[in-house]
Parts: C-alpha cells; structure tokens; sequence
C-alpha cells in the first residue's frame, strides 16, 4: 500500500551542466501535472509528463527542474523584437508626454530578447538524457517514501480497526442481553396491567419477546461488520490499487453501523454503535490519501 503524499530529488551532473529535479505529490482523484522547467528546457515538457506518467496513476503532481550551467554559455540577442519594443515604447512617450528613459535591464526582462544559443543538437540531446536520469531517481525517491508513508498510513488503519473491532464486540454482548431484559422489563409491565385478570399467559410473553427481539436483531449487521474488516485487513496487505476498494468499505461499514442505531434503543449499544462510526470517519480522512 502507498500513500498519495511524498516527495522525490533526483540529480544529474554534466560536463557543463547540473539537473535538479524536485517532485512532491498530493492526493487528487486524477493525475494532474505540472511541470515547471527552465526555458532552455521548455521543449521538453511533453517528454517529461510522459515519463511521469508511466510511473504515477493519479494525484497531484508538482514537477520543477532547475539547470545550472557550469560553463560559459553563449546568447543570442533578438535584435528586430528588441529594436520594435524601443520604438513602440518611444512612440507611447511622444503621445503620452510621460516622462522616463529606456535602460538595458528593462529590455533584458523582456521575453525572448536574450537567450541561449540554439543550434547545437549534440547538448541538446545531452540535456534531455540528463534530464530523463534526473526525474528517474526523482520518482524512485518518491516511490520510496510513498511507500514509507503507506506503511505508516496502514499501521494507523490497523490501529483504527481494532478500535471498530473492540466495539463491535460491546454491541454484540449488549444485543445478547436486550432480549432477556426486554422480557423481563415486559413480564413485570403486563403483570402490573393484568394484576386484577390473574397470571400473565407465558406464550403471549413469548410471542411479543420474540416479536421485539426480531425487530431490533442486530446479528446480521455484526456479522457483516467483521467481514468487512476482514476484507480491509486483506487489502492492506495486498500490492497494488487499494483506495478505491477501501473507500468502498467504509461506505459499508458505515451502512452496518447506522442500522445498528437505528434497530437497538439500548443506550450501551446505541453508545458502541456511535464509537464505530467515529472510528469509521477517521478511516475515511486516512483512505483519501491511499493509493
């Protein structure tokens, strides 16, 4: 089992270049990237989502790369964009009459202006391989600590189905004793209404206990309830997918939990059936960040 959240480095040094690589992912119900890459990098984006998406199902996934160049680098001024801007610039001072002057550093914050060199393929090509490497051992950090994280993340899940586990129990005892209380409680009711009519029938008082201990039977729903947490314990052993078939459970085990409340007027029943679904709910917040 993995958990959704994490974080992966990854780094690759060149002859005249460094890579760092940084991804963190969150959960989301679909996969959804984005890549952050220096421009020198920009045509690469595609390749770079691709090669994440080999590797990621879904989640939230922030990508940034970082280029260091070790050497010398030539640039490549864009002598017409930057002669248009200045003359466009001039002819919105000469309209306007506002007041100021033109200094290189704004016309190197000016896109496209100045930018690395192009024309040499064979970096090119040493760019990309390197960048492949770096996202590589990004998502093999990744996935390691996903998976840390997962195991943590199904510790808590187990620790949360004890819980359910324990007061389900409670429920049962207290469903074992309802119906002999309930007899009891209503053999000294109608005894109290019939005093004058002589001996309570005891095939009536049978029929009415067994009539209220069909109606608030609970045994099905507890049998029901500990399948359920079988299977839940199944699957975080198993690899692969297990959110969705966690979320479906706890849908389930809620639904089990509800009838309880709803068939027993037991206070210590009602009280367990409550402590369940509490226990259900903080499962439900975990589940989200399974994979």
């Amino acid at each position: 089992m993995k958990s959704m959240t994490g974080f992966g480095k990854g780094g690759f040094e060149g002859e005249d270049f460094s890579l760092q690589v940084e991804i963190r992912t969150v959960n989301n119900r679909f996969l959804d990237i984005h890549a952050r890459l220096p421009q020198e990098l920009n045509g690469l984006e595609a390749k770079t989502k691709k090669q994440i998406q080999s590797a990621l199902k879904r989640g939230r996934v922030d990508v940034t790369v970082t280029l260091t160049q070790t050497l010398e680098v030539r640039y490549d001024v864009n002598l017409p964009l930057i002669r248009g801007y200045v003359s466009a610039l001039r002819q919105a001072q000469e309209a306007t009459s506002v007041e100021g002057t033109l200094d290189l550093s704004l016309i190197a914050r000016l896109p496209g202006a100045i930018q690395p060199a192009t024309g040499n393929p064979e970096r090119d090509e040493r760019l990309a391989a390197g960048l492949t490497v770096a996202l590589a051992k990004a998502l093999e950090n990744l996935e390691a600590m996903r998976e840390t994280e997962g195991r943590e993340l199904a510790g808590e899940l187990e620790r949360r189905l004890d819980g359910i586990v324990t007061h389900t129990v409670a429920v049962a005892a207290g469903a074992a004793q309802v119906t002999d209380a309930y007899r009891q409680k209503l053999a000294r009711r109608m005894t109290e209404l019939l005093r004058d009519l002589g001996e309570v029938d005891p095939l009536r008082l049978a029929q009415e206990a067994a009539y209220y201990a069909d109606r608030s039977d609970i045994t099905e729903e507890i049998a029901r309830m500990n399948s359920h947490i079988g299977q839940f314990r199944q699957i975080l052993t198993q690899a692969g997918e297990a959110g969705k078939q966690m979320d479906f459970l706890t849908q389930e085990m809620n639904r089990e939990a509800n009838t309880m409340l709803s068939k027993s007027g037991d206070l210590a029943i009602s009280q367990a059936a409550l402590a369940i679904k509490l226990e259900i709910e903080k499962i439900k917040e975990q589940v989200q960040n399974v994979e």
